[in-house]
């Protein structure tokens, strides 16, 4: 079952950054665009490249009014305990959320109940709090933040713009289709 259109459900759950723990709600991501970027683990080998990899186009995302949520089952204290033992992951500067029950993992249908991990997903959501782009992938393969920022640019712009849409490559200011209504239901 696909999970785009799918409401988020309320969450409460604590946070690491920038060296302070607070809590973030559904509430908090309200009003305005999100990624969560769900991974398995912290200290273990592809995730760090990945963080990283998001890490250094984090300021290009917040540009644009998205803000990033990296999510693992871990709880936020090893995600500081992580950040203080690794130069790769102390870049990191966008909200690392603890999930140690996993009911976020759980309500993304990411949740690898035999292991108590989460699988690799990456959740695109509008300001309303709805799903509007995901995908889950192996664990072994490791994700592209500059591929993630271009679907937030789409996503947004066809929030913006409801009778566009965006061909494959998009990138903003390049040209995007206009469906004719008899190809709308063949989208």
């Amino acid at each position: 079952m696909s999970l785009i259109g799918k409401e988020i459900s309320d969450f409460k759950v604590q946070a690491y950054k920038n060296n302070e723990f607070y809590e973030v709600t559904k509430a908090d991501i309200l009003g305005k665009w999100s990624v969560f970027f769900f991974y398995p683990a912290d200290f273990t080998f592809v995730c760090p490249t990945e963080l990283a990899d998001l890490a250094d186009k984090y300021e290009d995302f917040k540009k644009v009014g998205c803000e990033i949520y990296s999510v693992s089952c871990d709880t936020h204290f090893v995600h500081k305990a992580w950040h203080d033992a690794s130069d790769t992951i102390k870049k990191i500067q966008y909200p690392m959320l603890g999930d140690p029950t996993g009911a976020l993992a759980r309500d993304f249908d990411v949740m690898i109940e035999s292991d108590g991990l989460a699988e690799r997903g990456t959740f695109i959501i509008n300001p309303e709090g709805k799903i509007v782009a995901y995908e889950v992938i192996a664990g072994n393969v490791g994700r592209n933040a500059d591929e993630l920022f271009r679907r937030v640019q789409a996503s947004q712009f066809v929030a913006e713009h409801g009778d566009e849409v965006c061909p494959a490559k998009w990138q903003p200011g390049a040209e995007t289709l206009k469906p004719s209504l008899d190809l709308v239901g063949m989208l």
